[in-house]
């Protein structure tokens, strides 16, 4: 009995400790996408709690973490740009509306169509996205003056010198810590201890030597803030003019996108979470919680968003497994921005990209690397594929269609190959074609060339029992057969075919004579198991 309240009370102070964790990375996150969307960092943060909370509670995947994404943020950047900020909430309200109906009508299943080699694709890109986000804060903006003393304009470079030793320093002992303080003691997350001992350095004893390094602060500025009120319609729209048939009609394409983009990534998420857990998630009832979220955050002035990859992959590695991890990120988030804004803003940027560093390196699947002569070529196709989109396109929703289309493709051409018949006579001097492998539109080129109607008997065998009709196509292609055989006055008959498939021939009966004697009772393109 005291080992199950020892492991409980332990499990809690880990949930705790890593939803601080979490939420100390969120920051930073946050107001950088903000600024990508064209919104303030306060919409950013907003969004990061709302959606953070409301996912924790009625998500499909406990542990998982959700906020603002520069996926989400990518979209509705033109959307802010060309039409102002107060198309931004209905747009994310109707998008959360649009995911609720993917719940409802349980949809979420079909993430289990995306294959493994998609899914390798887009968790390496993603790696390399997470990567490559952290290299403008290596990079330092100077103000261009003129002669009369007004700055005209600002350049950007790179770090040189005593300022990129530093940023390396803190980056280099971040990661450090990360990867060294598991082997001496789990009792406080690796990532929270080395944010904070890369801060107290960097507060306390680089200022010693004259010495100063970028914060939080020098990146989105004063994050303080009060509790989100409810803010909708926002500006100058009211009611009527939200209800109107303008804004709907403009709105509605980036909802679209919104909802499919935020459902992708967050299911994409779900199931790479599962494997590290080796749990499940229930994959409708996240599309309804982040529709739920995204109601509720368009309606108090976020900018919209969906799961988080490289948090959520923080809150697991951290110890948080539970709905408690997610709710309590949320909560230190809000708790940041209405009351420690001070303290938060002068977190060193070192540690939180040495923090997303050693999450990049550690969500990039290295296997792939090892094992690429081991696995199929077009495997190893679509991984790139997928990868590379996802690098150059920042779009992770379009990779992940691509590599599912992509590899669907692969599928159908090399089934289409795999179509072959075992010929033989039988006692009364018919010819017997009995088929074996998928008949659908990619084979039917192949089925058409299995037979010979000018050389067969006057009666001719289709045998069906090892082989499927899955398309119309399929049934075109022996409906063209039966006529071949038909213009050479010979019989064709067929035998073991589905009840689904006999009932669609029936326009073609006096060229064909199906056999029902001894036909199993199985299914043709149905989701009933045969």
């Amino acid at each position: 009995m005291f080992d199950l309240s020892a492991a409980r009370q332990a499990g809690v102070k880990d949930e705790i400790l890593s939803g601080l964790t979490v939420a100390l990375a969120l920051v930073p996150e946050a107001v950088a996408f903000a600024l990508i969307a064209g919104v303030s960092p306060l919409t950013g943060l907003y969004a990061a709690f709302t959606v953070g909370l409301i996912t924790s509670i009625f998500g499909g995947r406990p542990g998982m973490i959700s906020g603002a994404t520069g996926a989400m943020a990518v979209v509705v950047v033109t959307l802010v740009k060309d039409h102002g900020v107060d198309y931004l909430f209905p747009a994310v309200v109707l998008a959360g509306l649009i995911q609720i109906c993917v719940g409802l009508a349980r949809l979420g299943k079909f993430v289990r169509l995306v294959p493994h080699s998609v899914m390798l694709g887009f968790v390496n890109g993603l790696a390399i996205v997470i990567f490559m986000a952290q290299l403008p804060n290596f990079q330092v903006t100077t103000a261009v003056v003129s002669e009369s003393g007004q700055t005209v304009a600002t350049e950007t470079s790179w770090m040189t010198g005593t300022p990129l030793v530093i940023m390396l320093s803190l980056v280099g002992l971040t990661m450090l810590i990360i990867y060294g303080l598991p082997r001496i003691t789990r009792a406080i997350p690796a990532s929270l201890a080395a944010i904070l001992s890369v801060s107290l350095i960097a507060g306390f004893a680089l200022p010693m030597f004259g010495l100063e390094t970028p914060t939080v602060r020098d990146l989105a500025g004063s994050i303080k803030g009060g509790f989100p009120k409810f803010q909708f319609p926002s500006g100058d729209m009211t009611w009527a003019t939200l209800f109107s048939q303008e804004t709907l009609l403009l709105i509605l394409p980036y909802s679209l996108i919104l909802a499919g983009v935020g459902l992708i990534e967050s299911l994409m998420t779900l199931t790479l979470i599962d494997e590290i857990t080796e749990t499940r998630g229930r994959g409708n009832r996240e599309c309804i919680g982040q529709g739920m979220a995204n109601v509720v955050t368009g309606m108090f002035g976020g900018m919209g968003g969906c799961a988080m990859i490289g948090q959520s992959l923080i809150n697991v590695n951290s110890g948080g497994r539970r709905r408690l991890s997610g709710i309590v990120a949320a909560v230190f988030l809000l708790m940041f921005v209405m009351f420690l804004s001070p303290l938060i803003e002068r977190i060193p940027m070192a540690a939180l990209v040495g923090v997303m560093f050693a999450v990049a390196i550690g969500t990039f699947e290295w296997a792939t690397v090892r094992t690429w002569r081991k696995i199929p070529a077009s495997d190893v196709l679509v991984t790139v594929i997928v990868t590379g989109v996802t690098v150059f396109a920042h779009n992770l929703a379009l990779a992940v269609l691509i590599g599912v289309i992509v590899s669907a493709l692969v599928f159908a051409w090399q089934h289409a190959t795999h179509l072959s018949a075992a010929v033989q006579t039988t006692d009364n001097g018919a010819k017997q074609y009995q088929l074996h492998g998928p008949l659908f539109f990619a084979s039917v080129a192949s089925f058409r060339d299995l037979f010979d109607p000018a050389n067969d008997p006057e009666e001719v065998i289709i045998d069906f029992y090892f082989t499927r009709v899955y398309d119309q196509s399929a049934l075109e292609a022996i409906h063209a057969v039966a006529e071949r055989y038909d213009r050479m006055n010979k019989r064709l008959r067929l035998q073991h075919l589905s009840p689904e498939c006999r009932t669609l021939l029936q326009r073609v009966q006096k060229f064909i004579e199906v056999n029902i004697s001894e036909d199993p009772h199985y299914h043709v393109s149905t989701d009933q198991a045969i």
